[in-house]
């Protein structure tokens, strides 16, 4: 398993891959993408559950790496971390 994959399974709770949920439309999710991309060749210090997003494969398409929805997207990941992750009440 992917470092930055563990990072967000370990962080939500998730015990196996099949348990992620795309954090935009709810469907089973298949890319941990990097909401501020790693670069070529990676970047540890950006694999930081902060910046670590399930998505499926049809919403990273759309939405992974195009500019205009990077902060949507941030925003859409700091809402769902509120609701399922390790603060939330």
């Amino acid at each position: 398993m992917k470092r930055h994959t563990a990072i967000y399974m370990g962080y939500f709770g998730f015990q196996i891959a099949e348990d992620c949920i795309c954090e935009i439309c709810g469907s089973v999710a298949v890319d941990i993408h990097h909401i501020k991309a790693r670069g070529m060749g990676g970047d540890s210090k950006k694999d930081v559950i902060e910046n670590l997003q399930a998505l499926c494969r049809n919403c990273h398409n759309q939405y992974g790496d195009v500019p205009q929805y990077k902060e949507m997207l941030l925003q859409r990941h700091l809402s769902f971390m509120r609701l399922w992750g390790k603060g939330k009440k």
